[in-house]
């Protein structure tokens, strides 16, 4: 019954998930070619712990900033074309890493006519480019965000959510197992262009399969219906005289779910990004894995994290199906989820024994953020009208994106002070600790800011 139903319905929507889950795919490989090259440039150019601390923070610092305004225009002037935008953008910057030693030095040389000495000529140009990147990659999940609210009911998003959010998964596993072979037989300059290229092939098929659901020819009437299951309850709710507005950050920040989804962000989007630009830096200091080798543990970790995206984006079904609201069955299922980061704490007491202790219990616990996060996502769709899900889902990306911030650069003074001492592995030890706590502090405060389900109606 179930299968002749979904035949019925069409299966369309799907497409549009693929070509979101691609997306993010390259997304997250464009952002995570510096993390792989991290060694050797830190080698070869002198950076210290806080020189890289710094290029990552910038990343994520213009990242939040852009986020505030990615959700924003892309509510303004729609998905495909705010989509298009932000991946053009996004892959130009990351192919602009591969000029960014010559870059580097004419811009010190500028300066140096000035009197005024800032960074090391290597690590300002990597500044500049990791900026033009993080202003195109900020668009990617305020428009992925936007167009599964368009094209998935309720029930379904966060489910949606998952898959296409596995996408990140799927590029942290492909970037160790491209990056250190193209740098080995190119040069790491080569790494940056060819990754950075894949994002305008994907551009050719958004431009013909994407289009919004009711302009959308490939869709069936049952499928259209379908996905506006939703729509009938919600108008009779919202303001009709607002039905047209836009509404203003000002308005939005005065509501308490905005601030739940903002606290959530901003506690726990840290921990991936220390995952994701801090892993091969730890694997090489503190069990000498570098280059190549580093491929297989990385790609078995960021596999074990696609399948807590996508068990993770189905798990809130099981409440749901039980009669929770969306809502309330996703909490529930964020509050399990956030239990699973604390094995984490034992990354660091039990490694002695093999390099794959830290591997398994790291990768448990980036599963546990990629299963959270689909699900926190999904939380702004739940309370919010379609108009609003960009600009709040940036306001969020806005507070995650300062956590990075704060993380990285604790990360760096932290490594760099142990460092000093010759106890590098304490640094490391407090800094799993910070991540293995987080979610559940942040479920904590969602939860009393929101403590039962309620849909603004009034914007």
């Amino acid at each position: 019954m179930t299968n002749q139903m979904q035949k019925q319905v069409g299966k369309y929507r799907w497409t549009i998930c693929a070509l979101l889950f691609a997306a993010t795919t390259i997304n997250y490989l464009d952002r995570q070619v510096l993390s792989l090259l991290q060694p050797t440039l830190s080698k070869e150019y002198h950076w210290t712990n806080t020189d890289y601390a710094n290029i990552t923070a910038i990343f994520q610092f213009v990242y939040a900033l852009a986020l505030l305004f990615a959700g924003r225009i892309i509510d303004r002037i729609g998905t495909k074309k705010g989509y298009s935008w932000a991946l053009i953008i996004w892959s130009l910057g990351a192919m602009l890493h591969a000029l960014a030693i010559p870059m580097g030095e004419a811009l010190v040389n500028f300066f140096g006519l000035l009197g005024l000495t800032i960074f090391p000529f290597s690590v300002f140009g990597f500044l500049i480019s990791r900026s033009v990147l993080a202003i195109g990659e900020a668009g990617n999940f305020p428009a992925a965000i936007k167009a599964t609210a368009e094209y998935f009911p309720k029930k379904d998003r966060a489910y949606a959510t998952g898959i296409f959010n596995s996408g990140a998964n799927i590029g942290a596993v492909l970037a160790p197992l491209t990056v250190p072979w193209i740098e080995k037989h190119w040069g790491w300059q080569a790494a940056f262009i060819s990754i950075g290229a894949m994002g305008f092939l994907w551009l050719i098929f958004w431009w013909i399969y994407y289009d919004k659901p009711e302009n959308q020819k490939r869709l069936s009437a049952e499928e259209l219906a379908y996905i506006n299951s939703d729509e009938t309850h919600e108008k009779a709710l919202v303001n009709p005289d607002k039905a047209e507005q836009k509404p203003k950050w000002r308005t939005l920040l005065g509501y308490k779910q905005t601030w739940a989804f903002a606290i959530g962000k901003f506690m726990t989007d840290g921990v991936w990004w220390f995952f994701l630009f801090w892993l091969p830096a730890y694997l090489d200091a503190e069990y000498g894995i570098s280059g190549e080798a580093i491929m297989i543990p990385l790609a078995v970790l960021y596999t074990m994290t696609m399948f807590g995206s996508i068990g993770g984006g189905y798990f809130p079904k099981y409440f749901i199906n039980k009669g929770m609201s969306p809502y309330d069955g996703r909490m529930r299922a964020m509050f399990i989820i956030a239990l699973f980061p604390l094995l984490v704490l034992l990354a660091q007491p039990l490694g002695h024994i093999s390099f794959w202790v830290p591997v398994f219990f790291i990768g448990i616990g980036a599963s546990a953020h990629q299963a959270w996060s689909a699900n926190i996502f999904t939380t702004v769709s739940d309370m919010f009208p379609k108009k609003a899900v960009g600009t709040v889902t940036g306001i969020g990306g806005l507070a995650g994106g300062i956590g990075g911030v704060v993380i990285s650069k604790i990360g760096g003074w932290i490594f760099d002070a142990y460092a000093k001492e010759g106890h590098l592995s304490t640094g490391y030890t407090i800094m799993f600790a910070i991540c293995a706590v987080a979610y559940l502090v942040a479920w904590v405060c969602m939860k009393a800011l929101v403590p039962r389900y309620k849909l603004i109606t009034d914007l």
